[in-house]
């Protein structure tokens, strides 16, 4: 059975730093592509990044130079490092894996985490 757990949102302020985790269990971590999504009340899942199996990253505009995706095969592991936090951040942020990047960055992977809260306050 594959199980993605996120851990490590909560309640920062504008600005503030935050690293996201996903664990990973049940699936060939090191042959999946890796990616996390984030869903605001009201709006759509969207893409925040990705990472293939091999460490090609992809980032949404509104993230990039601030956020960072990273994985540990090892441990069976994607981070997601948050830093200069803006409110508009504030979502529900889920992991996402599938064997094709490209349907990581489609939205149309095999499977989802149940997600962790990040807000921002300003």
């Amino acid at each position: 059975q594959v199980r993605l757990v996120e851990s490590g949102g909560g309640l920062v302020q504008t600005g503030d730093s935050l690293r996201l985790s996903c664990a990973a269990s049940g699936l060939p971590f090191s042959i999946y592509a890796m990616g996390w999504y984030r869903q605001a009340p009201g709006n759509r899942r969207e893409l925040v990044a990705a990472i293939s199996n091999g460490g090609t990253t992809n980032y949404a505009d509104s993230v990039k130079g601030r956020f960072t995706i990273s994985r540990d095969n090892a441990k069976n592991f994607v981070y997601l490092q948050m830093s200069s936090l803006k409110p508009e951040d504030t979502a529900l942020y889920y992991c996402a894996a599938d064997r094709s990047r490209l349907d990581i960055l489609g939205g149309r992977t095999d499977y989802w985490g149940q997600g962790t809260q990040v807000t921002v306050s300003s």
